[in-house]
């Protein structure tokens, strides 16, 4: 299914869209940061969309979220990619709150406020460890279930979450398809120009790149936001926003870890062996799902979604979004938000 997203049309219901955020900032205990931020900052009106900042004990984590929208409203979570942030749901947050859904907005490990509870804790970013951190954040919220939403980490995290504890998973919404990672395989070559885009995935395999992600965080993420999404024309204000998130002091451990391990040169974590063991086996997701890809995504060329369709035993459909490129929700938002409540309407959402 192709849909083209008019950027005026986009802009106007965008704009309609700010003017239903609910609550403003107030940040929990042990987050005072937050709280000073959206006092302070001009960049406070453009969070407070987002809804209200919380955070909250969940499994290894004291997660940072926003949330918005009716406590019993139809329970949403939406998770964010790298090197990205919360602010990727800026607009859709608010169209999902103007519907009656329950919107939890997390900030995934080793991006901002969120941190390990634990000094002692590895900081894991292996595909396990982000999707056990989906089932610990909707344990804490009290959510017995959820449709989970995502692009990149937080695609991946939803695809985990989903294909593992299914039962938990009212539906999904994936960027690029399936994206439980093959590691035992993951020694093949992709075709050369997916290679190339994916640079920074074998910089940080070295030490070099280890000690490069450290000292040029923002340069590094400046760069892949503009290969990943070459027609989206953001400015310095949006990106600066989110790459506030990236001075996280676990930021470059839980990176370096995660790009280590999907290439099997790392070893997973004790915590999540059982969890690796079944991700293994590249088990099916039985949820209904709509996936997504924008045409001019430049990390993942868009496809017909054929190649990944026997990973899919639920009901899937497969949209190209045209004009947009990775980061999915921040570029298009109401074609994002409309994935999500095309899901909810089997359950009776509004």
């Amino acid at each position: 299914m192709h849909e083209h997203i008019d950027k005026r049309r986009r802009a106007i219901i965008g704009g309609a869209a700010k003017g239903v955020a609910l609550g403003g900032i107030t940040a929990a205990a042990g987050h005072s940061l937050i709280a000073r931020a959206a006092a302070t900052s001009p960049r406070a009106m453009l969070r407070a969309e987002l809804g209200q900042a919380r955070t909250i004990r969940a499994g290894q984590l004291d997660v940072a979220y926003f949330e918005s929208g009716p406590r019993d409203g139809n329970p949403v979570l939406l998770l964010h990619g790298f090197p990205y942030d919360v602010h990727s749901y800026q607009e859709v947050a608010p169209i999902l709150a103007s519907r009656g859904c329950r919107v939890v907005v997390p900030y995934l490990r080793g991006h901002g406020a969120t941190r390990f509870i634990d000094a002692n804790e590895p900081r894991a970013g292996q595909q396990g460890a982000i999707g056990a951190d989906v089932m610990d954040l909707m344990d804490a919220l009290g959510m017995p279930s959820a449709v989970l939403a995502g692009y990149d980490w937080g695609g991946r995290a939803a695809c985990v979450a989903a294909a593992l504890w299914p039962h938990r998973c009212r539906g999904l919404v994936s960027v690029n398809s399936y994206l439980i990672q093959d590691i035992a395989h993951s020694e093949r070559p992709a075709p050369a120009r997916i290679e190339w885009g994916l640079w920074y995935q074998h910089y940080f395999q070295s030490e070099r790149g280890r000690a490069g992600l450290a000292a040029n965080r923002r340069e590094i993420a400046r760069i892949l936001w503009e290969n990943n999404s070459p027609t989206w024309a953001f400015d310095d204000a949006t990106f600066e926003r989110s790459a506030e998130a990236f001075d996280n002091p676990d930021f470059v451990d839980v990176v370096i870890h995660s790009y280590r391990h999907r290439m099997g040169l790392a070893d997973g974590f004790a915590r999540y062996r059982e969890v690796e063991r079944r991700l293994a086996s590249l088990p099916p997701i039985t949820v209904p799902a709509i996936t997504l890809d924008g045409d001019a995504d430049g990390v993942v060329p868009a496809t017909d979604g054929k190649s990944s369709a026997a990973l899919f035993a639920g009901r899937r459909t497969h949209r190209i979004i045209q004009g947009v490129g990775h980061n999915l929700p921040q570029e298009a938002p109401r074609a994002f938000a409309d994935a999500v409540l095309d899901l909810l309407v089997p359950t009776g959402s509004p």
